[in-house]
């Protein structure tokens, strides 16, 4: 066991929201080993759903019962990722999970959603000497994700909210509520 006293390796630090390098030897193992699984994943042929729920099983951290996730799909590590039961994702997704990203049951996403992780440092100084850090996207249940939607770092869309197809979500969304635009903003709850 390491001693107490040692500094945590980039991989801890990614997964406690600090500063890290993203070119830690160890992160690009991991990163290459979810992309030789997509490579797979996305290369099955269109009768081979059984194949892919397995390599998806292989890649992600969770996927619940009759959840589907249309090729093709891109993300960083996998592991971070847990989906829900009946989730459907569309074609053409990409989740950046250098931190957690949970997507509860039931939820919709539609074709090009892009969920990000990363963040980057304002200070160019700091960015240019390659370290980022990453914030949890956390997905409620029975939400419906329209197409192009990008989820920026740290949000969290409430159970049953719709996030209309082109928005950009900065902040988090409340449940039961109907947000579109870029920024998204809401436009009407659902109650």
């Amino acid at each position: 066991m390491r001693d107490a006293m040692m500094e945590k390796t980039e991989k801890e630090k990614m997964l406690a929201g600090d500063l890290y390098h993203a070119a830690d030897t160890e992160l690009l193992t991991e990163r290459r080993h979810a992309q030789q699984i997509l490579v797979r994943y996305n290369a099955a042929p269109d009768d081979g759903q059984m194949l892919r729920t397995d390599l998806l099983r292989d890649v992600l951290g969770a996927v619940g019962e009759g959840t589907v996730v249309l090729p093709t799909f891109t993300c960083d590590y996998g592991y971070n990722i847990s989906l829900g039961r009946n989730v459907f994702i569309n074609y053409h997704c990409i989740f950046l999970d250098c931190a957690p990203i949970a997507i509860g049951d039931d939820v919709q996403i539609g074709p090009a959603v892009q969920l990000y992780t990363a963040q980057h440092p304002l200070d160019a100084k700091v960015r240019r000497s390659g370290l980022e850090s990453a914030s949890p996207i956390r997905i409620g249940k029975d939400v419906w994700i329209g197409g192009g939607v990008v989820v920026l770092p740290g949000v969290t869309i409430g159970d049953r909210s719709i996030v209309g197809a082109g928005s950009v979500v900065v902040h988090h969304v409340p449940p039961d509520s109907l947000v579109v635009g870029n920024p998204a903003r809401i436009v009407r709850t659902l109650v």
